[in-house]
């Protein structure tokens, strides 16, 4: 569900028309809608209000300043992965209580920045960074006396049904613990005077299409905290991570409340509080990708319609061969589309393969994909790209990065200028 709809033909987002806003700030440029960022939290927050609860928005999807902002009045918390990230949170005005650190990879000053944050929770990735955690946490105790609190992600191996590069909570990942083992950590190091053990955290990984997965990684998880507990230790804490599934088609993914449905009744007698690190399902349809048609162009048997976004751009399909709906920013009320799915056709369509500008022949948006006509000029929209669109774009090829525009209501304003050629080397001098 989103806040972007035809109106006679026409693409808006809210009260704004979206070929407005391309007419001032040009293309490729990235367009969010704010009312959908809020409607998606307030869901996921109103679907856990049984449970003791904190939603920590991960800063990855979608990490513009300007947005955490105002997630974080809205009672977010913020799930990090990097002292980028960490510095983006805080400058954003984010709770460090309410922050939570991922990563396989902390380094000691990334660690150390996040100590003297006070940050909640540091979910620890293998036994070494669990020992580095608590010698640096010793040799530099907090001022309030509140001993850092980490949570120990282990992987219970559970199939997850995502593309490969998008599955972590299989055994051979490098992320986390095998469950197997998790008990044998925490009887070595509960009791280290430095850290306070006492939380776990599990991350299936991103791209999920059924609740499935997740009732079975919490009856998994919640069969290893009893036994954690019969052995003695406190656990307060369960980290469901993220990855909750995104409507890149209409209505193909799990609700929040058909997540919660069945999950927390696995939760309600366990006197734990939960923890959510979702991304894309409260971002990814907050967003759409402008991008103008520059040429079209028939090879063999193929047309091509090569637009300003490159790979650089967005880099989803050509990674993972993610689908992203496009349609026409202005197709005419006969051709508005139904829904968005992959196999949408309206009458007169081609079948074409957009492209970008990219010297790669990964460069591609879509393949064989059915559309309305277009011709040099016409402005597309790619739909469900709030999430990890702008947080991966790069300047490969020597292109300056998309601004990043954010409408509320009826007015809108950029809250990431484009990027200039003088911006491409200004740290090189």
């Amino acid at each position: 569900m989103d806040f972007f709809h035809y109106r006679e033909g026409t693409l808006w987002a809210e009260e704004v028309d979206v070929a407005s806003i391309a007419a001032e700030v040009g293309t490729p440029a990235y367009l969010y809608s704010q009312a959908t960022f809020e409607h998606h939290l307030d869901q996921i927050q109103d679907a856990y209000k049984e449970l003791e609860t904190i939603v920590c928005f991960s800063v990855k999807a979608c990490g513009n300043t300007n947005i955490l902002r105002f997630l974080a009045r809205r009672g977010s918390g913020f799930d990090i992965v990097s002292g980028g990230e960490l510095y983006r949170a805080l400058q954003a005005g984010a709770d460090p209580a309410r922050i939570v650190y991922a990563g396989v990879g902390k380094t000691d000053e990334e660690i150390l920045a996040a100590l003297q944050a006070g940050i909640g929770y540091f979910n620890v990735e293998s036994e070494q960074e669990l020992e580095n955690l608590i010698r640096l946490a010793q040799q530099n105790p907090p001022a309030s006396q509140t001993k850092p609190r980490a949570a120990l992600r282990v992987n219970p191996d559970i199939e997850y049904g995502a593309h490969a590069f998008l599955t972590t909570g299989k055994k051979e990942t490098k992320f986390g613990v095998d469950i197997e083992r998790a008990v044998a950590v925490f009887d070595r190091y509960a009791e280290n005077g430095a850290v306070d053990l006492g939380a776990v955290h599990v991350h299936l990984g991103t791209g999920g299409k059924t609740i499935d997965p997740y009732i079975e990684a919490v009856k998994t998880t919640v069969a290893l905290i009893d036994r954690l507990r019969e052995k003695g230790h406190t656990i307060s804490a369960l980290d469901l991570g993220g990855g909750y599934g995104a409507d890149y088609e209409t209505d193909t993914a799990p609700s929040a409340r058909e997540y919660a449905g069945g999950i927390v009744p696995l939760l309600k007698a366990k006197d734990l509080t939960l923890i959510l690190e979702p991304g894309k399902s409260i971002c990814a349809n907050a967003g759409i990708l402008l991008t103008r048609v520059l040429y079209t162009k028939q090879g063999g048997s193929k047309k091509f319609v090569i637009v300003d976004a490159g790979m650089n751009d967005l880099i989803r399909p050509s990674l993972y061969d993610a689908f992203h709906f496009i349609w026409p920013v202005a197709p005419g009320a006969a051709s508005v589309p139904p829904r968005r799915s992959k196999d949408l056709k309206t009458e007169g369509s081609e079948v074409v393969d957009v492209v970008g500008p990219i010297c790669e022949g990964a460069d591609f948006l879509a393949k064989d994909r059915a559309m309305p006509p277009v011709e040099r000029g016409d402005l597309l929209a790619v739909f469900t790209t709030g999430a990890y669109g702008s947080t991966m774009s790069s300047n490969y090829n020597g292109r300056c990065r998309a601004p990043e525009v954010l409408v509320e209501r009826d007015r809108f304003r950029v809250i990431r200028r484009r990027e200039t050629y003088e911006d491409l080397i200004a740290l090189e001098k």
